[in-house]
């Protein structure tokens, strides 16, 4: 069953469209029916999908076939006054790549075109960094007042008649200049046509022609902003989007890019003009010479539109007098050897500090002095240790006397006498045991 209606549709043609005409004023209006219209069982569902391509020529002799895609409601202007001309439409569908049949020819006679000198004339749309006016010219006629009216483009796509859903603009209404800034009801996801009702009095009033306004495509791009900075051998170039940074209507539906011209400005010789191209609102120029004065002006463009703006306005900046760079570079070494020596210098110290207290904790360097390392059984005394007290010798002295009478001898106590020496190991007492010896062997002697 899919395979047949895909085989049905694939092989079905496009009928001819319905075409009515009228004459007025110098202009014809044409109404289309799609195929089908009259039919209560359709091939083709969706009627908006048709793209209505219209034929028409002066039927003359000398006749010459003109061609032009049309809404299902339109006018033909710019044709000669008086005049017969024929039409036939056709409806194709390019997204299946079909084209329909032509419609019946239909011919109409044009009317003399009425000079009204209160209508607005020469519309045109000035349109920069999406700021968007209308001008118009006033034929010199004093006492009129314009209002400026739009209508939403998706409108005419319709089959439906429009010609009621037309809207004024609200900052454009009953003023008596020739020209408004319309770009409050503008959006990017639209089209719109704008014209101009000019009255004067209360019973005259004209209509002017249609113009249309597609925001992405009749927006103009205007010249970026340009700043300069230096730093060593490099030149800096700071970009502002057209319409400022702020501007984020132009910024993320142009997909910018910048074309810089930079050159250096020398009055001894001219010099080439260099250029590149960046998708970053920053730039940098590198080697640029001391003591020179260089120049700069940038554009912007889009390429999904084919758009460019004009070029901004032209920047200089004068580098300063530079070292040379042999020198240069041997500042930098010399600073880096300085800094790679201080700070070893100051690792070394570090290092020695912290393995001097390691070794005075741990392995302390305290020797006893060379004159009592003999004495090993003595213990070393530390000079901040209290010092034990050393051994007191008891000494006697006898003293003898002998009588006559009895041979008596009377041995006198003295009193014991301490003696103590603290020298520190020069101490002998070999020489008073000795004596103490001899005086007990003469006292034997004398009693015997």
């Amino acid at each position: 069953m899919f395979n047949f209606f895909f085989l049905s549709i694939s092989a079905a043609q496009i009928g001819p469209p319905g075409l009515e005409l009228q004459s007025t004023d110098g202009i014809v209006k044409v109404k289309v029916s799609p195929p089908e219209a009259n039919q209560r069982k359709k091939m083709w569902i969706n009627d908006l999908n048709f793209k209505y391509n219209l034929v028409f020529w002066e039927n003359s002799s000398h006749a010459q076939l003109r061609n032009k895609n049309i809404f299902p409601v339109d006018t033909i202007d710019d044709l000669a006054p008086n005049s017969t001309y024929c039409f036939k439409v056709q409806a194709n569908l390019p997204m299946e790549g079909k084209q329909g049949w032509f419609s019946p020819i239909s011919c109409v006679k044009t009317t003399q075109k009425v000079e009204d000198l209160v209508c607005a004339t020469n519309l045109s749309v000035l349109a920069l960094n999406m700021n968007f006016h209308l001008l118009w010219d006033n034929q010199e006629q004093q006492d009129v007042t314009y209002n400026v009216q739009y209508l939403l483009g998706y409108l005419k796509k319709l089959n439906d008649d429009y010609s009621d859903k037309w809207l004024g603009v609200p900052s454009c209404e009953n003023i008596t200049d020739t020209g408004c800034n319309f770009s409050s009801i503008i959006t990017t996801t639209a089209f719109y046509y704008l014209r101009v009702q000019a009255r004067q009095g209360h019973n005259k009033s004209c209509l002017s022609r249609e113009v249309k306004v597609d925001p992405l495509k009749t927006n103009g791009i205007g010249p970026p902003g340009v700043r300069l900075d230096l730093s060593d051998t490099l030149l800096h170039i700071l970009i502002s989007p057209p319409g400022g940074a702020e501007d984020e209507v132009m910024r993320d539906n142009y997909d910018l890019s910048y074309r810089i011209l930079y050159w250096k400005n020398s009055s001894d010789k001219e010099e080439e003009v260099q250029q590149k191209e960046v998708k970053q609102t920053i730039a940098t120029v590198s080697d640029v010479s001391p003591s020179s004065l260089y120049c700069v002006k940038v554009q912007a463009f889009s390429k999904p539109y084919n758009k460019s703006s004009a070029y901004s306005q032209q920047q200089c900046i004068h580098t300063p007098a530079g070292t040379p760079l042999p020198l240069f570079i041997f500042g930098i070494f010399m600073g880096a050897l300085l800094v790679v020596l201080l700070v070893a210098a100051s690792l070394v110290f570090v290092f020695y500090q912290a393995y001097n207290k390691i070794k005075y904790v741990f392995f302390p360097s305290c020797q006893p002095p060379l004159n009592i390392e003999g004495f090993g059984a003595q213990l070393f005394s530390s000079p901040y240790l209290a010092a034990a007290e050393e051994p007191v010798e008891s000494c006697c002295v006898i003293d003898s006397m002998v009588t006559e009478e009895g041979n008596q001898t009377d041995f006198t106590d003295y009193k014991h006498s301490k003696q103590s020496s603290r020298d520190s190991g020069n101490y002998s007492n070999d020489d008073n045991t000795a004596g103490s010896k001899g005086s007990k062997e003469a006292l034997e002697k004398e009693m015997v």
